[in-house]
């Protein structure tokens, strides 16, 4: 199928940045995180279905105009060394283009259309286990395994208007991947009174895709109610020939502030 172009809002997990500050390690006093973030990328995947296979373009500068409704959010909780975190994340996007194509039969102007409408769900979900190796006033680094999900479904509907008539039809394609992951995160703190901090997340996985992985880094703010933070994150699924998600690639800013208690 010809190449979609849309915009949506490609929801990935905000853990990548969702850091608690450092940590005492006391056994009995639990630290919690609360996360809300944006995350505005690029996404390019190819999807697959039982009729055809399709390419989406989405830049991140349409994000507003096709997305619908979404949420994205996070939680993370550490007593002592251990820890766990889960990020939730829901999207609704719609958007659609017209192509228009004029020729000439013996000499007599003709116009060919094509208009296309792609309707997308998507929950992105990770959960994973945490142990915190590096507990410091400047450092926090921490371990983790666990799972990411990612479900997808699509729905593409055209019209194709032709000088001998006209044809509708539609495409759908739905799946559900999961995969395991380990990797790491933390954040490092700087200034007169460590108040900036530079967060990192790096995981690795595999599962039903043949490599998943996930980047980001970038700077935040520490105020007494919580902080603020600017990240750049990467996030990719190398799929199996045949899954309906076959690749996706999110690549883009995010924004987002964090709540301790």
């Amino acid at each position: 199928m010809t190449a979609l172009i849309f915009a949506a809002a490609a929801l990935a997990p905000a853990t990548a940045t969702a850091q608690t500050a450092p940590a005492s390690l006391e056994s009995d006093k639990w630290q919690f995180t609360a996360t809300l973030y944006g995350y505005l990328p690029d996404l390019k995947a190819t999807l697959n279905s039982s009729r055809a296979s399709a390419d989406v373009d989405i830049p991140f500068h349409d994000l507003l105009d096709h997305l619908k409704m979404g949420f994205m959010g996070a939680f993370d909780a550490h007593n002592g060394r251990w820890g766990m975190f889960t990020d939730v994340l829901y999207m609704d996007l719609g958007g659609g283009n017209t192509q228009v194509r004029n020729f000439s039969i013996d000499n007599t102007p003709a116009t060919t259309s094509t208009d296309r409408s792609l309707d997308l769900k998507a929950w992105v979900w990770t959960a994973a286990g945490e142990y915190r190796v590096v507990s410091e006033p400047k450092w926090t680094v921490d371990l983790l395994a666990g799972a990411r999900m990612l479900y997808l479904k699509a729905k593409i509907d055209y019209t194709i208007t032709a000088p001998l008539g006209r044809t509708q039809g539609n495409t759908q394609a739905s799946g559900t991947l999961w995969d395991g992951i380990v990797g790491v995160k933390g954040r490092y703190a700087f200034g007169d009174n460590r108040e900036w901090f530079v967060p990192f997340y790096l995981d690795v996985g595999t599962g039903e895709t043949k490599l998943t992985w996930q980047g980001s880094a970038g700077i935040g703010y520490s105020f007494r109610w919580g902080d603020v933070f600017a990240t750049w994150r990467y996030l990719d699924w190398n799929g199996k020939s045949g899954k309906t998600v076959e690749n996706l690639t999110l690549n883009g800013p995010m924004l987002g502030a964090e709540f301790h208690w």
